[in-house]
């Protein structure tokens, strides 16, 4: 149990004894002079992709009682909206790369089914560009639209721009005029394909061809509607054999002109059952993302931008995913519904802390996906769960905003060995690991503190201590745990969720707070000059 006293004008948080085993001390530091960068909205975004039950079964439902008139499913609707997602990436993923977006307008009864060669499914066709539109703005997020740069053409794709923001004149505009949509959509971000370096992906190219292509596409696309955001498929491969570093260098030095992101992605796991070698791997992307950065800092020497902001990072993908991978609950109607338990939120909660960290480059990213399929969000005819994953992504969404502060984190360390995080990639040994992993945010003068115990046994009792200015008034904690780390949630339970903890009176420099065990705490308070 923790308890609380005043001392000496010191705030002090003890634990009841016997509450935890094996108590550390650490010191968290913040000075609000020390800033990254500014924390951009589209962090926190989301995926939809024609796979397994994420549409179908999931957002869209036009034959359940749950549904409104236009068939999304209410309650969807509503657990999204809590969530928060500021951006959803539609229709792809692997599915984009052999579809076609014409199949997916016009009358429902003219519609097409085709075969998904992604999925090995049927797709019926029945919810497609303006049914995924008018689902984005009921949640209130951004769309951001993926075009087939495997089987598709260049000129499919800028009908697809024409289609979505050109207000009248060309055939495309009018089409959607015709198909009832009479105002544009304006839809400024678009992705030139999917996960091009991967050999699995239809339409596979190599860096120099995809190059090409991609150029001539964006040439299109920006001349139908100049103000769009362009977002290169950077790196997905990390297998044996392949070499994403060239990949990235190549659509960095031949795209620099022209695009306004690159998309990496990462899926984690932990196929070994190794908790501290999973608990870590967040910091696998915040590698990668270091990496890339590097690469984007070089092409800008030699870029010709005249009016445009550098080259940000988008991992439009990431997630944790690694169960639900082989055999039939890899293929099918109910493909990829992954289950996750207290481990997975926390690592989700590393993926976003490793954001905030590095807030002056990375400027979006995506949760893949956003229903049923490697999501936070599962149902079935009769209602959903909120899995474990949705927590921590739903405090960083509804809180976390202002100025990336750096941070100085002084804890026990540890180290681990090589290790397989899923897909076939293996790591490099991970050393020096914090037990603690924090971010921070500033804003008119509110501090976000986010930390993450990764000690699956000990609590850690931290000093946290300001360099100017003095923390105030009361502090809202929020935590997210559980009984342990295999922890899961289900229709029928919820193990794992946001606990608001009792608020507190914070007077002066610092103050001591005591991380329990296996956690993800944001504190939320005042710090004035």
């Amino acid at each position: 149990m923790l308890s609380r006293v005043i001392k000496n004008g010191l705030l002090l948080f003890f634990l009841s004894a016997g509450a935890y085993v094996q108590a550390q001390h650490a010191r968290i530091k913040i000075d609000i002079d020390r800033t990254i960068g500014e924390v951009d909205k589209h962090i926190y975004g989301n995926f939809a992709e024609h796979l397994g039950r994420c549409i179908y079964g999931g957002i869209y439902d036009s034959a359940s009682s749950l549904s409104d008139n236009n068939g999304y499913r209410k309650d969807v609707i509503q657990a999204v909206k809590e969530l928060h997602p500021t951006i959803i990436r539609y229709p792809g993923g692997n599915f984009v790369s052999n579809y076609n977006w014409l199949d997916g307008v016009g009358p429902k009864t003219e519609r097409i089914p085709r075969l998904d060669l992604a999925w090995a499914t049927l797709e019926p066709n029945q919810f497609g560009t303006n049914e995924f539109i008018g689902f984005a703005r009921a949640v209130n997020a951004e769309p951001y639209f993926s075009v087939n740069m495997g089987t598709g053409t260049i000129e499919e794709a800028r009908r697809w721009v024409e289609y979505c923001n050109v207000k009248e004149g060309p055939y495309y505009a009018e089409l959607r005029k015709k198909h009832g949509y009479p105002d544009p959509y304006n839809i400024k971000y678009w992705s030139l394909g999917n996960e091009m370096d991967g050999p699995w992906q239809m339409g596979h190219l190599n860096a120099e061809d995809y190059c090409k292509k991609a150029l001539e596409a964006a040439k299109l696309m920006v001349r139908t509607s100049p103000d769009i955001k362009l977002i290169a498929a950077g790196s997905s491969n990390y297998r044996e054999g392949a070499d994403p570093d060239y990949w990235n260098q190549t659509i960095l030095r031949e795209l620099k002109d022209v695009i306004d992101y690159i998309a990496l992605h990462i899926y984690v796991g932990n196929p070994d059952s190794n908790y501290y070698n999973f608990i870590c791997t967040p910091l696998v992307l915040e590698q990668r993302t270091k990496i890339v950065k590097g690469m984007i800092a070089l092409a800008m020497q030699k870029a010709n931008r005249p009016n445009k902001d550098p080259i940000y990072i988008a991992w439009d993908e990431y997630n944790v995913w690694y169960r639900a991978r082989r055999g039939a609950s890899a293929r099918g109607r109910n493909a990829l519904e992954e289950k996750y338990n207290l481990e997975d939120a926390l690592v989700v909660a590393g993926f976003l802390n490793a954001f905030i960290r590095n807030a002056d480059i990375v400027k979006m990213a995506n949760m893949a996906q956003l229903v049923n399929v490697i999501a936070p969000i599962f149902t079935n005819e009769t209602g959903l769960f909120k899995q474990t994953i949705f927590y921590p992504l739903q405090l960083f969404a509804n809180n976390v905003y202002g100025t990336s502060l750096d941070v100085l984190v002084d804890c026990k360390r540890y180290n681990t060995g090589k290790f397989f995080i899923g897909l076939g990639e293996m790591t490099t040994q991970q050393t020096n690991v914090p037990y603690l992993d924090v971010s921070a945010t500033y804003k008119d003068g509110e501090l976000m503190l986010c930390v993450v115990n990764r000690n699956k046994d000990d609590a850690i009792t931290t000093d946290i201590i300001s360099q100017e200015g003095n923390f105030s008034g009361q502090f809202t904690i929020y935590e997210v745990n559980g009984p342990d780390i295999k922890s899961g949630n289900d229709f029928s339970k919820e193990n794992v969720k946001t606990v608001v903890k009792p608020p507190v009176n914070i007077s002066g420099a610092r103050f001591t707070y005591t991380f329990p065990p296996h956690s993800f705490t944001l504190l939320k308070g005042k710090l004035q000059r």
